[in-house]
């Protein structure tokens, strides 16, 4: 799984007009990507590290400041680019795949007692953030 983390002071995902998740910092923008090896240890994985990952003002961590996260599904984190002008998706696991892990990082952030806003999978969404810093760092497991 991989994830591309964003320090934000305020970030919101809209569907068809509609807000469907929202979170005011400092907090955390979380892009998710699935691979089709990934299983749900890797879900438990990602979703301890985003949730300890000392990355906030003052080397704090969403935990040590009860800091919120805003889960979005990407699976574009997975395209491949270094070939001709189009990037192939290969690499990132279908939908029937991808859904439940994604959800399984939401459930466990959840588990340990963060606040988690999500998107909504597979939709066109617009994602909008301010970011603080800025601060981006992209995490694997």
């Amino acid at each position: 799984m991989r994830a591309v983390l964003q320090r934000v002071a305020h970030a919101s995902v809209t569907v068809e007009g509609e807000v469907t998740g929202e979170i005011t910092g400092p907090g955390l923008l979380a892009l998710v990507g699935v691979t089709h090896t990934d299983t749900a240890a890797e879900a438990k994985r990602l979703a301890a590290k985003m949730w300890g990952l000392r990355i906030l003002d003052g080397e704090a961590s969403c935990s040590d400041i009860g800091a919120p996260l805003l889960v979005v599904s990407q699976f574009t984190l997975y395209g491949d680019a270094r070939k001709g002008r189009r990037p192939t998706w290969q690499a990132a696991a279908p939908g029937t795949v991808a859904e439940p892990l994604v959800d399984a990082v939401v459930k466990e952030l959840r588990d340990l007692g963060a606040h988690v806003q999500t998107g909504v999978f597979g939709a066109q969404m617009s994602v909008s953030l301010t970011n603080e810093g800025p601060f981006t760092v992209v995490v694997e497991v």
